[in-house]
């Protein structure tokens, strides 16, 4: 065999080894690769238990029925509360009826000018005694002409606040007028709630009583029939809106105090004067 022979004769041996090494080598690079993807998802700290894995956490859902804890922390006055009119049961409730207020049937006396009105007059004044008398420490139930609440009524006195005519009827159509409810169980009470109405109101505004027009809307005043039979109650014409215009636009906290003079009055069983009468003409 020449040499030449020997030189392009194939070393089986030696391509064994590469082929073997070359094997080798992929496999490096494989665990390498997958190692590698392992720890580059791999975060430390991180719980991989099957328990931590693809498992959604739900949202903390609100109790219907809890208060907020905003709320918890408002003083108890902020919260809304939904319910009948509380009254009081250490004798501080009263009751005020705004004349005409809510009924659309008989919005009460308007002057030409539609300017000036009765429930306009009686919601001024009505405003005014609940300030004054809340302020007292009393429980004042502001009620509509005809609220509901006024069925089985019970307070420690009830005063149902109106005006009259504002249509020009001769000089002496001025003053005011006070009727208590008659036929009930406490007549009695309702007359002396009336007599201190009669006697402050007009020791606070100066105007006489104008006895001799009460008409069968206040001695038969349909509220009478309505609240409970214990309720002292009486209605009270604070005066004309034609000739007393000036004074119950221009001075509504005079009659206010006429009429809370009047209620402590009762309460507090004053002594009354008698009341001077508007001199006949």
């Amino acid at each position: 065999m020449t040499d030449d022979q020997n030189i392009h004769k194939p070393n089986n041996g030696v391509s064994s080894i590469a082929r073997g090494t070359i094997f080798n080598l992929e496999i490096v690079i494989l665990v390498a690769f997958i190692l590698a993807t392992f720890f580059a998802a791999w975060t430390p700290g991180l719980d991989l238990s099957p328990n931590t894995l693809d498992v959604p956490q739900a949202e903390s859902q609100p109790d219907p029925n809890s208060i907020s804890q905003q709320e918890q922390s408002l003083p108890e006055a902020t919260l809304q509360v939904i319910g009948p009119t509380p009254v009081l049961e250490d004798g501080k409730t009263l009751g005020l009826v705004v004349g005409h207020w809510g009924d659309e049937n008989d919005p009460g006396a308007v002057c030409p000018d539609l300017q000036f009105t009765e429930l306009k007059v009686n919601q001024n004044i009505a405003s005014l005694v609940e300030k004054e008398l809340a302020q007292l420490g009393y429980n004042v139930v502001l009620l509509k002409e005809f609220d509901p609440k006024l069925f089985g009524f019970k307070a420690l006195a009830m005063v149902s606040l109106h005006a009259d005519s504002c249509n020009y009827i001769n000089d002496q159509a001025t003053g005011y007028k006070v009727a208590a409810a008659m036929g009930k169980e406490n007549q009695d009470k309702s007359t002396r709630l009336a007599a201190c109405l009669r006697s402050r109101y007009g020791q606070a505004t100066g105007l006489s009583l104008h006895s001799t027009s009460m008409t069968p809307d206040m001695t038969s005043y349909h509220a009478f029939g309505e609240i409970d039979a214990d309720t002292p109650a009486v209605i009270i014409e604070t005066g004309f809106l034609n000739l007393d215009r000036q004074f119950l636009s221009e001075q509504p906290g005079l009659a206010a105090k006429g009429v809370i003079d009047g209620i402590l009055c009762f309460i507090n069983n004053e002594s009354i004067s008698p009341t001077p009468l508007q001199p006949t003409p």
